[in-house]
């Protein structure tokens, strides 16, 4: 029982290394996709989950990310990196543009505001025909040179460690307990001197900059982009995952999201009534389970204690109670 919680995330991290030498190229695939979703609920679970801003232009900042990145490659001639870094930069300036212009708005107001920049984004990006090839599709220059869908699993899965890090740094530094008093009472937070300005800002770039990175990700691995990307359905799925997973812990939300696509194929067969079955999942988890299906397992397994503290624990119990 010593270090419960890492050995288990050593194992899963073992898992996920020698997963794409033991199963064929399509669950190779459905692995990557996941891990791109594990992307955009883990940063959507960091602005909804951490700050309380319910922001439903999640999926425009991939778009904005995939269409950069695209786009750069084909006009300029950028290495492929170097456009999913350019992606990554402007859907962060966009997503800090959009927290600001969002300061003021909460609840439904920031949920209508957001939805409609997205759908702005669907639109312009379906009616640019000569920019974006519309709904033909943009043809995309792939990231790595290679057949084998292998060497773009790792590349996922690094990416993915990547963004859980770098989002895990910001939630566990005073920036995160910033987060969760600006999503408990803002104007408390204000009185007790978080400069609520920067921590929503900060956010939004974070999240949005994390989404871009994936969407461009995406672009360059599935190597065609249409503006559906951006859709609501989309964005409705990538909420899914994270409440599911639960919007508190962002391994949880990854989680989510490899379960809840993971599903999809294996109900592949069921057609339609696999999204009912999705539905009703989502409806129990949201009246059961408030903090989502994995986070309270998560969380146990980090509350996890070893037993020599355990031990030492109770004989300073005992101690104070002799004294």
């Amino acid at each position: 029982m010593r270090h419960l919680h890492v050995y288990a995330v050593v194992l899963l991290v073992a898992f996920a290394l020698v997963y794409a030498r033991v199963v064929n190229a399509y669950w190779i695939h459905v692995a990557i996709v996941s891990m791109i979703y594990g992307i955009l609920a883990a940063s959507w679970a960091l602005l909804a989950g951490y700050v309380g801003q319910f922001s439903f232009a999640h999926m425009a900042f991939a778009s904005l990310g995939g269409y950069t990145s695209a786009l750069l490659v084909q006009w300029y001639s950028v290495a492929v990196p170097l456009g999913m870094a350019a992606g990554l930069v402007l859907s962060a300036l966009f997503g800090s543009l959009i927290g600001w212009v969002c300061l003021r708005m909460r609840g439904p107001y920031l949920a209508i505001f957001t939805l409609a920049f997205s759908e702005i984004v669907r639109i312009v990006l379906l009616s640019e025909h000569q920019v974006t090839s519309g709904p033909a599709g943009l043809r995309v220059a792939p990231l790595l040179q290679t057949p084998s869908r292998v060497p773009y699993y790792y590349v996922a899965l690094g990416l993915l460690a990547l963004c859980l890090t770098v989002m895990g740094l910001v939630v566990h530094s005073r920036w995160g307990l910033f987060f969760r008093a600006v999503r408990e009472d803002e104007e408390a937070a204000g009185a007790s001197g978080v400069n609520v300005v920067r921590a929503k800002i900060l956010a939004f770039a974070v999240a949005s900059g994390f989404a871009g990175l994936a969407g461009a990700f995406y672009a360059h691995y599935i190597g065609i982009l249409t503006p559906e990307l951006g859709s609501s359905d989309q964005m409705g799925l990538v909420v899914a995952m994270a409440v599911i997973g639960g919007l508190e812990r962002l391994p949880a939300a990854v989680g989510g999201a490899i379960g809840v696509e993971t599903l999809q194929e294996v109900l592949r067969s069921y057609g339609p009534w696999r999204f009912v079955l999705f539905g009703a999942l989502l409806l129990l988890t949201m009246r059961f389970f408030r903090n989502g299906l994995l986070a309270p397992a998560w969380q146990r397994l980090l509350e996890a204690r070893p037993v020599g503290s355990v031990l030492t624990s109770s004989r300073e119990v005992r101690k104070g109670h002799r004294a």
